[in-house]
C-alpha cells in the first residue's frame, strides 16, 4: 500500500462516508484504488464509517498515519532518487524524466512507475475548510440516499428505494421521506410536503446536481431545470447547487442521511413502502428530533420551534399548481399525446423528445428552458389542441385556406378570379380545392393585377383550369388584348331532306316471304 499525504486521511475518510465510489476517490487524490479501498476496510475496522459523527482528524492520522501502514514496496526508480530529484527541480515534465532516464541512464521501468513516484517531490499543499454557520431559516439542504429494496403496492413488485432527507441547516431538523423514483415530479412534490411539515421556507435551499433539479451541472454558472425554477419562484427561495463533486459542501445534510441509513433502515423490515413512511415520520420526531446533536449539543426539533420556525417565510396563499411533469415524443403529425389527448408542437420539434407539464388548466411544453407551446388542458380522452402555426406553411395552408376563404380572397383580387373560383368550386365530381389555392398563391408571385388579366383570357377560351393560367402568365399572354368575338353563324330556320325517304326504302310488298 502506497505511502499518502496524512492530510489526505480524513478527506478519504470523509468522501467514503458520503458514497463517493472508490474509483472517484482515488481520480480526485491521484492514490491508486486498491489503497482507497485498504483504508476503507481499515477505517470501517476501526468504527469510522459506522459512527453517526466524522471523527477527528487527529484520531483518524493516529489510527492510519504511516505508524500503522505495512512496508511499501520499493519502487524502481528508488536508485535515481537524486537523479529524479534534480530533474524535478529544473522543471522537467514527467514524460521528459521518463525519457531522460532511459536515455541517460539507461532506466527499464515503466513510465507508470514516473508518475507514481515523481508526485512524492511536490508534496500537496494542506488544504483548509471553513465550517459555514448558518442562522435560523437561513438555508435547507436536500439530498438522496439508497435505502435498499421495498415491496410496491401499486406495481406488486420489490423495488430500490430512496430517502430524500431535508436537514434545515440551524437547527438540523429534519423531513424524511422514502420514494421509489427521483423523478422531477417527485422532487417537486418532495420539497412541497417538506416546506408543509415546517411549517414554513427557508430563504435558501442547497441541492446536489440532481438531474431533477440541475440540468447542466456547471461550476459558475449551473443551468436549472424549469420546473424546479418556477417551484422556487413560487416559494421565494434561493437555489443553490453544490460544486460536482464536493459534497462536503452540504455535509449537514449528508450525515442526516447516514444517520437515517444506519439508525432508522438498519436491522429493520418494513411490509411496504407506506407503512416505512408511516413508521419514518414518528422516527423523524421521538428519535432523531430528541437525540443531542452532535456538533450543536441540542435537540434539533427544540431548536427548530424555539428558535428556526419563527424564522422561516411564510408558505404562499395558493399551493404549487405543476401537477406533472413527463417527456414525450412530438410525432409526424406535428402532435404529443398526454393522457390520450392531442396537443401540437412546432414541425420542427418533429421526432425529438420534449418535456411536458401538466398543470391543472393548462399545459406547457418545453425543450430545455424553452417554452415551444401553451395549451389548455383537455377535458376528455380524444381531444385535439392544434396551434396551425405548428404545420409547416405549404401544409397548414390547405387546412386554413377553405373554400370561404378563398372566395372571400378571390373577390378581392377581381371578377375573373372570383368566377374562374367559383366555376372549379361548383364542380360535382372533383374537387378542386387545391386547384383553387395554387391558382390564388400565384397572386404572391406575380400580383393580384395579372392574375385578373389571365383569368379573364382563360374564361374567355372556355378553359379555367391552374395549368391553363399558369401557362398564360409564363408566356406573358395576360398583357396581350384579347381577340374580337367571331360572327356567328347564320343557320337556316328549318331543316329538310333533298330526298324522300321512300327512295332509300323498298314497298312492303316486295319483301320475300
Amino acid at each position: 500500500m502506497e505511502r499518502i499525504h496524512v492530510n489526505y486521511y480524513s478527506d478519504i475518510i470523509y468522501r467514503i462516508r458520503s458514497g463517493e465510489s472508490e474509483r472517484q476517490i482515488a481520480r480526485d487524490l491521484g492514490i491508486c484504488r486498491p489503497t482507497i479501498h485498504k483504508y476503507k476496510l481499515k477505517a470501517q475496522a476501526e468504527g469510522f464509517l459506522q459512527a453517526a459523527e466524522m471523527p477527528d482528524t487527529l484520531k483518524v492520522v493516529e489510527s492510519l498515519g504511516p505508524a500503522s501502514q505495512p512496508p511499501k514496496t520499493l519502487s524502481s526508480l528508488a536508485p535515481y532518487h537524486a537523479v529524479v530529484q534534480g530533474y524535478v527541480d529544473q522543471g522537467l515534465e514527467m514524460s521528459a524524466i521518463f525519457q531522460r532516464l532511459k536515455e541517460q541512464h539507461g532506466y527499464r521501468g515503466s513510465y507508470s512507475s514516473v508518475r507514481r513516484y515523481v508526485p512524492q517531490f511536490k508534496p500537496r499543499e494542506v488544504e483548509a475548510f471553513v465550517r459555514l454557520h448558518c442562522a435560523a431559516g437561513e438555508e435547507m439542504q436536500v439530498d438522496f440516499g439508497s435505502v435498499g429494496e421495498l415491496f410496491d403496492p401499486q406495481t406488486g413488485k420489490v423495488r430500490s428505494a430512496y430517502a430524500f432527507v431535508a436537514t434545515l441547516s440551524h437547527s438540523r431538523h429534519q423531513y424524511a421521506e422514502l420514494v421509489f423514483d427521483q423523478k422531477t415530479a417527485t422532487w417537486i412534490g418532495l420539497h412541497q410536503r417538506a416546506f408543509e411539515a415546517f411549517g414554513g421556507v427557508p430563504k435558501r435551499v442547497v441541492l446536489d446536481n440532481l438531474k431533477a433539479g440541475v440540468i447542466q451541472a456547471l461550476v459558475i454558472d449551473p443551468v436549472l431545470g424549469e420546473a424546479y425554477r418556477k417551484l422556487a419562484q413560487h416559494y421565494h427561495f434561493l437555489v443553490s447547487p453544490n460544486k460536482p463533486r464536493t459534497p462536503r459542501h452540504k455535509g449537514k445534510v449528508e450525515n442526516g442521511v447516514h444517520y437515517l441509513q444506519r439508525n432508522f433502515m438498519a436491522g429493520q423490515q418494513f411490509v411496504d413502502l407506506p407503512s416505512a413512511n408511516q413508521h419514518l415520520r414518528t422516527w423523524v420526531v421521538e428519535t432523531a428530533g430528541a437525540r443531542v446533536h452532535g456538533t450543536t449539543h441540542q435537540a434539533p426539533l427544540a431548536v427548530f420551534r424555539a428558535v428556526e420556525q419563527p424564522a422561516l417565510q411564510p408558505l404562499p396563499v395558493e399551493a404549487f399548481t405543476l401537477c406533472e411533469i413527463r417527456t414525450a415524443k412530438v410525432h409526424p403529425d406535428c402532435h404529443i399525446v398526454v393522457d390520450y389527448s392531442y396537443y401540437s408542437v412546432s414541425y420542427l420539434r418533429v421526432g425529438q423528445e420534449v418535456e411536458v407539464h401538466v398543470h391543472e388548466r393548462v399545459v406547457q411544453i418545453y425543450a430545455g428552458q424553452e417554452l415551444l407551446r401553451t395549451h389548455l388542458r383537455a377535458q376528455q380522452k380524444g381531444q385535439w389542441r392544434t396551434e396551425m402555426a405548428d404545420y409547416p406553411p405549404y401544409k397548414a395552408e390547405y387546412l386554413t385556406h377553405t373554400p370561404a376563404y378563398c372566395r372571400q380572397l378571390a373577390a378581392q383580387i377581381g371578377p375573373a378570379t372570383l368566377q374562374v373560383v367559383a366555376d372549379l368550386l361548383a364542380d360535382a365530381v372533383q374537387e378542386r380545392l387545391r386547384s383553387v389555392q395554387a391558382i390564388l398563391k400565384l397572386a404572391q408571385s406575380v400580383g393580384a393585377v395579372r392574375l385578373e388579366a389571365a383569368c379573364q383570357r382563360a374564361l374567355y377560351f372556355g378553359d379555367g383550369r391552374y395549368r391553363r393560367i399558369k401557362e398564360i402568365l409564363n408566356a406573358a399572354l395576360d398583357h396581350e388584348p384579347l381577340p374580337e368575338l367571331a360572327p356567328a353563324l347564320t343557320l337556316p330556320q328549318a331543316f329538310t331532306f333533298a330526298r324522300k325517304a321512300q327512295e332509300f326504302f323498298r314497298p312492303t310488298a316486295e319483301v320475300l316471304p
